[in-house]
């Protein structure tokens, strides 16, 4: 499975699915969650709300509406008081690739989970989701992108996957 970073609007790549930094609702707010929605459009909260509410580190896929991605996979992050620690971003990225998987897809894009509203340090963040995908055993994912928002956090990616 190759492991990559991108700087730039998670909603805008075309994968087989985008990853959502979720509340344990499913509300699509702020941060990814409402790029997504911008970018995609309601129906997308609308299917996820039906899911929910989940257990937090879980994660529940749904339909990508406008999307150039097919499937948004709402990774549970963070409850209500939308703050997360390590176990639950290593969780959340583990419930991620595993859901991709038995989904059959063969690309996935990640984002910094934590980091924006739940406030997670995005070096830790890092070094959590790059140990997590590099510990996981794919069956059918090929390509997994860390898709980050600014030239900070892509160095950060970039740095914990050893590419500076």
């Amino acid at each position: 499975m190759r492991l990559e970073v991108v700087e730039g609007d998670i909603a805008s790549l075309k994968v087989d699915a985008v990853a959502n930094a979720a509340n344990d609702h499913l509300w699509m707010g702020a941060g990814v969650a409402g790029a997504l929605k911008r970018a995609g459009g309601d129906q997308i909260e609308r299917e996820a709300v039906a899911l929910g509410p989940v257990e937090v580190g879980t994660a529940v896929a749904t339909g990508a509406g406008r999307l150039r991605a097919k499937h948004v996979i709402h990774g549970a992050v963070m409850g209500q008081d939308l703050r997360t620690n390590a176990d639950l971003v290593r969780e959340t990225t583990k419930s991620c690739l595993e859901l991709a998987d038995e989904m059959a897809l063969r690309s996935l894009a990640l984002p910094a989970f934590g980091t924006g509203v739940g406030a997670f340090p995005l070096e830790e963040c890092a070094e959590i989701m790059v140990g997590e995908a590099r510990a996981y055993q794919p069956r059918s994912l090929e390509l997994v992108v860390f898709a980050v928002y600014g030239d900070d956090a892509r160095r950060v990616f970039e740095e914990a996957l050893g590419d500076v």
